[in-house]
């Protein structure tokens, strides 16, 4: 499998300081970083505000399982501590995998309860829709369409009103 898209997300500690942490350890196979957005908690009111980007990677030697692989590692190594009461709580970092694309440029399925592609609320989530843009401004998110056209789909519409771009803050790795 050749392309991965990332969701990256943090809200505890050193928001940016874990961003950059992401890109640092994916340096080797990393194509693009999009910009720095500030956003509300998602699904989970009671906490600080996110900072969120996305990347896009490639390596024609991984499987979809590396790439989750890869993501989780990220994740521990950033002190991230999952709390299974709080689903949606605050994070020191997130690293979702979004989709990965074969080296032909087709999408992977899998409905993997560990891994499924593409990640089924991605669609739903202006925090990971709009950096997406970014750094890949007329991809598609398959089985749901255009990037581009779900921005204007609720509840992204409503929720991009509140996703505050940080031109201040960048992400280039160290």
């Amino acid at each position: 499998m050749s392309q991965v898209v990332f969701s990256l997300g943090s809200n505890l500690g050193d928001r940016l300081g874990h961003l950059r942490s992401a890109v640092t350890a994916l340096q080797d196979v990393l194509l693009v970083v999009s910009g720095v957005y500030e956003t509300p908690p998602w699904g989970d009111p009671d906490q600080p505000a996110y900072l969120n980007a996305a990347l896009l990677a490639a390596d024609p030697a991984a499987a979809p399982r590396d790439w989750l692989e890869r993501a989780r590692g990220i994740e521990e190594a950033a002190g991230r501590v999952r709390d299974p009461a709080r689903r949606y709580g605050p994070r020191s970092l997130d690293v979702d995998v979004i989709g990965v694309w074969t080296d032909a440029g087709e999408p992977v399925f899998s409905d993997d309860p560990e891994l499924t592609l593409p990640h089924p609320r991605a669609h739903q989530r202006a925090f990971v829709l709009r950096p997406w843009i970014d750094i890949q401004p007329y991809g598609k998110l398959p089985g749901h369409g255009w990037l581009t056209d779900l921005m204007s789909t609720e509840p992204v519409a409503t929720d991009v009103l509140d996703v505050r771009a940080r031109p201040d803050l960048q992400l280039e790795s160290i």
